[in-house]
This record gives structure tokens, C-alpha cells and sequence, in this order.
């Protein structure tokens, strides 16, 4: 090899490592790390809010999608996300084909000391072509317990810490269980349509009986047209006041979905919206809570009781 060419060599390596260092410095994670703690990347911000839940002080955490105005299915992840991944400890996602995003950014930087959580793989309650498992009130709690093994692997010192705020967590689904019952054991049975399988996860265990063709749902969760039958038949349920209540996705917004909501409210159908990702400012109790609420107004409104 020439000098020249070795000369040249060198000046390239030069310049790729400055411009490293300075994207570095320039280019944070979305919320940076704390020196010293365990550095922990949600793929949706109710994950990263159980995460900060459960480690307390002893945890920085980022979280990757936070605005329920993004469709968590179309995000691109941009190059905080990758830095933040490549810095983590523990990674969270869904899994389950919801945010194969994260896979990617996985990929491009690997670490076997890196401690993956895949939420969908943990649930203990999947329901057929369903990824929202963290509507689960069951799920969500063997998430938090997989999450609380995770932080315990990485500081053992600290595991009465841990475990004392997986009591803690844990102590408050009880109101969320609690609120849950309280609407099955008012409106069991009472009809309702969901513009996609989203709310499956809570309706099914309040006893709510939901109209919807599983179809349409699942064509509207997976950003498809639904069949030309089933959007008849849902706008029939609506426009023939055979369901009380109409749930909407906040986040999947199409002219079948905006038709629906705007048939519901001429024939005086309550319509309850629902999100995917969890507002900002709120933690996953407080959202689900909100929703919950929510719905049992639009039910007692409809119902009269």
C-alpha cells in the first residue's frame, strides 16, 4: 500500500469518527440518559411509563412513541431512536408485529449484554389477530413483572427496591380491575360497535357485546378497507340504533371510521374514543381509568341507568 493511499485512508477514518463524535453531541436521545442508572427504551410510552413505575431513581427511560396523533404502524424511526437503542440496557416492545420498526433498530446495533423484553411473547391473554395486548389488565401485570426480573438481572443489590414497587403497581390495577367489574355487573350484554379490535381487550371481560364484524375491525386496525359487506353491516348497527355505544380508535382515522362517528351522532349514539398510545402528561392507570370512565358515562347515557 502507497503512502498516499494509506495517507488518505487515515483521513477518512479521521472525519468518520469526527462526524460520530460530533452527531453524538449534537443528536440526544429523545429523553436522555441519567448517568448511572439503568438506561431502559420503550417502543410505546405506556411501556416506558411502567418502566419509570416499577425503577424508580434507579432508571433513565426513553420513550420512542409518545403522540397519540402518530399511527404507531407507519412510524420511521430517525436516528435519536437508533442511538438511544444502541445505548439501552433494556429495550421494550410490543412485539407481535406492531412495531417491527423496533426490530430493525435492533438489529443495526447488537448487543447480547442488551435485555429485549417482547411484550406480546409475555401476555398471558392473546386474543386471535390482536396485538394490543397492554389493553389486558392480566398482561399488563406479567409485563411488569417481566420488566421488574429485567431491572433486578442488571442491579440484584437493588432488588427489595424493585419488588416493593411491583407491589405498588400491582396495588393500583386493582381500581382498574375494580371500575371493570363495576361496568359488567351494570351493562353486561348492552350492545356496542368498535371501529377496530383495540378495545377487545376490555370489552370481552365487562361482558360488553360487541356487534362490530370481526372484519371490519381487524381491516381498520391493520390500516386496510374493510369488505364492502361488513361496512354495511356496521353502518346498519349504527343507523338502526341497534348498539348503544360506539368506541373509536383516536388514532386510526379513515372516511369509514369518520362516517361511522358521524352516523352515531345523529342517531344519538354516545361515542367513546380510545387510544393506542397514551397521552402525554398521563401514566397507563390514570389512561386506562380515563377511558373506563368514560365509557360508563356513554353507557348510562344510552342505557338510562
Amino acid at each position: 500500500m502507497s503512502k498516499k493511499i494509506l495517507a488518505a485512508l487515515i483521513a477518512v477514518a479521521a472525519i468518520g469518527a469526527i462526524a460520530y463524535i460530533s452527531m453524538r453531541a449534537t443528536v440526544q436521545p429523545k429523553s436522555g440518559f441519567r448517568g448511572g442508572t439503568i438506561r431502559v427504551v420503550a417502543a410505546e410510552n405506556f411501556y416506558g411509563n411502567i418502566a419509570g413505575q416499577l425503577g424508580g431513581d434507579r432508571v433513565s427511560v426513553v420513550s420512542i412513541l409518545n403522540a397519540p396523533n402518530v399511527d404507531p404502524h407507519e412510524y420511521e424511526p430517525d436516528v435519536q431512536d437508533g442511538i438511544a437503542v444502541a445505548e439501552a440496557n433494556i429495550v421494550i416492545k410490543n412485539g407481535l408485529q406492531y412495531d417491527t420498526w423496533m426490530d430493525k433498530l435492533l438489529s443495526a446495533s447488537p448487543n447480547p449484554e442488551r435485555i429485549v423484553i417482547n411484550a406480546g411473547s409475555v401476555a398471558p391473554d392473546l386474543l386471535p389477530d390482536n396485538p394490543h395486548v397492554w389493553y389486558g389488565i392480566g398482561n399488563i401485570s406479567a409485563i411488569a413483572k417481566s420488566i421488574t426480573l429485567a431491572l433486578e438481572k442488571i442491579e440484584p443489590a437493588q432488588r427489595p427496591f424493585f419488588e416493593k414497587n411491583l407491589a405498588a403497581f400491582e396495588g393500583s390495577l386493582s381500581e382498574i380491575r375494580g371500575k371493570m367489574d363495576e361496568i359488567r355487573s351494570r351493562y353486561a350484554g348492552t350492545p356496542v360497535a368498535l371501529t377496530e379490535t383495540l378495545y377487545l381487550y376490555q370489552t370481552r371481560p365487562m361482558g360488553l357485546n360487541v356487534l362490530t364484524p370481526f372484519v371490519f375491525e381487524k381491516a381498520v386496525a391493520e390500516g386496510n378497507d374493510p369488505p364492502a359487506r361488513s361496512i354495511s353491516l356496521t353502518d346498519s348497527l349504527v343507523s338502526g340504533r341497534k348498539v348503544k355505544v360506539l368506541i373509536c380508535n383516536s388514532q386510526t382515522v379513515t372516511p369509514v371510521t369518520t362516517n361511522l362517528q358521524n352516523a352515531a351522532r345523529r342517531n344519538g349514539i354516545p361515542v367513546v374514543a380510545v387510544s393506542e398510545t397514551m397521552p402525554p402528561g398521563s401514566s397507563y392507570q390514570a389512561w386506562m381509568m380515563d377511558e373506563l370512565n368514560a365509557l360508563e358515562r356513554a353507557l348510562a347515557l344510552a342505557t338510562g341507568r
